[in-house]
């Protein structure tokens, strides 16, 4: 179930660094994470992207609402969400990269197919 993970903060720290991570996954194309983050990070962006796909005033509240740059939101709407019409979910990929160096992490690379 999406959204169970605390990932050790708090509510209002873990819904502002999800907000940050999905509008830079969105404004990138790709980011480096560790795979529990990675998970939350697919759940959101993959309901960003099917909220963007249905192009009315409503969903771009809702987007703009969560995302944190107006240039990023813009940029689902124009250029992210028309190249998934097609598709019905799974618009990202999580590929293992292996321990982390300093605390042994397993990192992941979460990005946009």
């Amino acid at each position: 179930m999406p959204g169970t993970r605390k990932l050790g903060r708090d509510t209002a720290h873990r819904t502002a660094m999800l907000r940050a991570m999905v509008t830079f996954l969105l404004e990138n194309g790709k980011i480096e994470t560790t795979v529990t983050r990675a998970k939350e990070v697919r759940s959101m962006t993959e309901k960003m992207i099917t909220m963007a796909k249905e192009n009315t005033v409503h969903n771009q509240r809702l987007v703009a609402a969560f995302i944190t740059k107006e240039e990023v939101a813009h940029k689902l709407f124009a250029e992210i969400a028309p190249k998934y019409a097609d598709r019905n979910g799974g618009y990202t990929r999580i590929s293992k990269l292996g321990p982390r160096r300093g605390d042994a992490a397993e990192m992941a690379l979460i990005e946009l197919l």
